[in-house]
């Protein structure tokens, strides 16, 4: 059925469905809407609309090989796991940190994110969140701060994030150390669904800064996993 399926699109179509399958392989998940910072505004996203279109041919594709689709209308959300839990990405100790407090920023602001479920932010705010809740920058007696972050670990966590749809930048510009609007996008639900926030909140313990963990802290070497 699968292959009769597959047959019956045109030329055109089995190049999209080509190229999508292998984007949704390489970044995970697609969202409803899509910010294009070259034109300042939040506009359809096609290849979404594609593969709701031709979600059950997607979905039995991506079954054949252990891969599982899955869809949420409400929020947008297009994603594709692995069902047996291979091809899982290592984390870095900061971009981890990055991810959970662009959780909870999400989840303080979901409730004004209107219909395109994104929530505004920067990466001032976000590093900040994480000096508030002990994870970095931890200040000694004389003065000098430890754990401090640096711009190369900032740019990194954020393109990480942004490959994998979690984020998007506003700015039609790169990647930017010193800080960066951003959008937190409804994929991040996926990631850490309500379900699991006090587990997140118990993991954050776990990492907040103390000086037995310090050289983790400034070089990235501590990895968590994630999806």
């Amino acid at each position: 059925m699968f292959e009769k399926d597959l047959e019956n699109l045109n030329s055109s179509e089995k190049e999209d469905f080509r190229r999508i399958a292998n984007y949704l392989l390489s970044h995970t998940y697609l969202v409803r809407h899509e910010y294009q910072s070259s034109r300042q505004m939040t506009l359809p996203n096609r290849e979404y609309q594609i593969v709701s279109r031709l979600f059950e041919l997607f979905r039995d594709y991506f079954a054949i090989s252990g891969w599982r689709l899955e869809k949420d209308e409400n929020y947008g959300i297009i994603s594709l796991t692995n069902t047996y839990e291979h091809n899982r990405l290592q984390l870095n100790r900061f971009t981890t940190l990055f991810l959970y407090m662009c959780r909870l920023i999400y989840e303080e602001g979901r409730e004004e994110a209107g219909s395109f479920h994104t929530v505004r932010t920067d990466t001032q705010t976000v590093v900040e969140k994480m000096q508030t809740l002990g994870l970095i920058g931890k200040e000694t007696e004389k003065g000098r701060v430890r754990g401090k972050t640096t711009k190369k670990e900032r740019i990194e966590a954020q393109r990480t994030l942004a490959h994998f749809n979690i984020i998007r930048k506003m700015e039609n510009s790169p990647w930017d150390g010193e800080g960066n609007k951003i959008l937190i996008l409804p994929s991040i639900l996926s990631i850490i669904p309500n379900q699991e926030i006090n587990t997140m909140y118990s993991e954050l313990e776990d990492l907040k800064y103390s000086p037995g963990n310090e050289e983790a802290a400034e070089t990235g070497s501590s990895e968590d996993e994630t999806q």
